[in-house]
């Protein structure tokens, strides 16, 4: 698969459960730095958009356990990034380990942006013309 954004790691021995496996819930922290690092990419700065009033936030995450990583593996997340409508845009993102290319995870992450108030507001232009 081609994807816009590519981010590669290294599992630490510390995000691994009693299994000898990584946590489910640490990658979600794979995800989430792969998608920060692509929006530092294009230009859009977390912390001066949220003194703008600007909120990017997670709404919902979907996501697909299909093979565990271990301690030492390398791997890289693959991002690409479409509007789902007016105010959601929708991060496809999978997890692969490097040494064969096999897919361990899949993950479909909604987010919208919110105004000062805490409401669903229109997304600004940058955020769109990435999904295009």
């Amino acid at each position: 698969m081609n994807y816009r954004f590519t981010e590669s790691f290294k599992v630490r021995d510390y995000e691994c459960d009693l299994q000898g496996i990584v946590n489910n819930a640490v990658y979600q922290n794979y995800l989430e730095h792969t998608r920060h690092e692509f929006l530092l990419h294009q230009g859009i700065d977390f912390a001066a958009w949220t003194e703008e009033g600007i909120h990017l936030v997670v709404v919902r995450a979907e996501i697909d356990y299909k093979l565990p990583l271990t301690s030492g593996d390398h791997f890289y997340v693959g991002l690409n990034v479409h509007m789902r409508d007016r105010i959601r845009f929708v991060f496809e993102q999978n997890i692969h380990r490097k040494v064969d290319d096999r897919l361990c995870v899949a993950a479909r992450i909604t987010g919208t942006s919110l105004n000062r108030k805490g409401r669903p507001a229109a997304m600004p232009d940058l955020v769109n013309r990435l999904c295009t």
